[in-house]
């Protein structure tokens, strides 16, 4: 039985170990991506990307979407889409980027995302979703992943009959399989026995996602499956510490030193990322993750979501520290 520390190959890509961080929409850019490579995540993957905003050439998309950092690789890029013109076009400029590995996302339950036709609405246009693959990698020449769900709604199994299909006409280098339909979200038991099906099932590497909040979780569920590899998603929001525990590399909670720590890190490279201005914005949905892992203060988590600037941030954080010291 594989370890969580073993290295493998997807699409003839080395990943070093067995554990991944998921595509975190409106989060996972560089940084938060560079982030879970400096704690050990093997593969990285980013936030959801548009093919029609990469296709197009949006400026915004282009510049803060697919910056790849030199130390975060090997390193995929999402895209999400409808057209499969349009997704070997972006993946092409996403090849140009840097990337490893290209990522579709079919498993998306937003329904701005669904009612254009992409994210888990694929999962019931099959054609259509295997049409996107087989485009992704001709415009890349990149390995192809695709990440799903069993179906939309509970009892449905479209995405179970859609892997196969993925795998033996598209040729996809892998999967990433969430146990859950579309409908539930991120709410209810995740389905590892009918993801152990899957891997089973499947010639090709399926990646586990859902449900994997904490170390004990992430070992039980990976060894019930039997999968190739790990998604930390959520758990990870707030604690990249999450992956050195799972690889070995150390134990125990993060002091309130380390916490404050890494925070810093997070803000200066949200500054380089968007500049100082929108960082200050950007940055109030990371405070309540590390807020959490200092205890929770509401007064903490109240003075920083009213921060303007970066350096107000700061100031409200330079009292833990000094407690921390005390």
């Amino acid at each position: 039985m594989a370890a969580l520390t073993d290295s493998w190959t997807l699409g003839g890509v080395r990943i070093p170990n067995r554990v991944v961080l998921a595509p975190l929409a409106g989060i996972g850019n560089w940084f938060v991506r560079l982030q879970a490579k400096r704690h050990g995540a093997g593969l990285v993957i980013s936030e959801m990307v548009s093919s029609f905003g990469v296709h197009y050439g949006n400026e915004r998309t282009c510049r803060e979407m697919l910056t790849v950092h030199p130390d975060e690789h090997p390193v995929s890029i999402q895209l999400f889409g409808h057209d499969p013109d349009v997704m070997r076009s972006a993946a092409g400029r996403v090849a140009a980027a840097g990337a490893d590995l290209i990522d579709i996302n079919m498993g998306c339950p937003v329904p701005k995302v669904c009612k254009t036709g992409a994210g888990a609405a694929l999962l019931a246009d099959p054609d259509r979703a295997v049409a996107l693959a087989r485009a992704a990698g001709e415009g890349s020449g990149l390995p192809v992943t695709v990440k799903l769900r069993p179906g939309q709604r509970p009892g449905e199994r479209d995405g179970v009959l859609l892997a196969r299909r993925l795998v033996e006409e598209a040729g996809v280098a892998g999967l990433t399989f969430h146990p859950r339909h579309a409908s539930q979200q991120h709410k209810g038991k995740p389905d590892y026995e009918l993801a152990r099906e899957i891997v089973e099932e499947l010639d090709a590497p399926v990646i586990l996602s859902g449900g994997l909040q904490d170390a004990d979780t992430v070992r039980d569920a990976f060894h019930a499956t039997g999968a190739a590899a790990v998604m930390l998603a959520r758990g990870s929001l707030g604690n990249p510490w999450l992956f050195a525990e799972l690889l070995g590399l150390r134990a125990g909670e993060p002091s309130t030193e380390e916490v404050l720590a890494e925070l810093d890190w997070v803000i200066d490279r949200a500054v380089e990322h968007l500049g100082a201005e929108r960082a200050a914005r950007y940055l109030r949905k990371f405070y309540p993750w590390y807020v959490e892992r200092l205890g929770g203060d509401p007064a903490l988590q109240n003075a920083l979501q009213r921060t303007e600037t970066v350096e107000d941030a700061r100031a409200a954080l330079s009292g833990e520290l000094l407690g921390a010291a005390a």
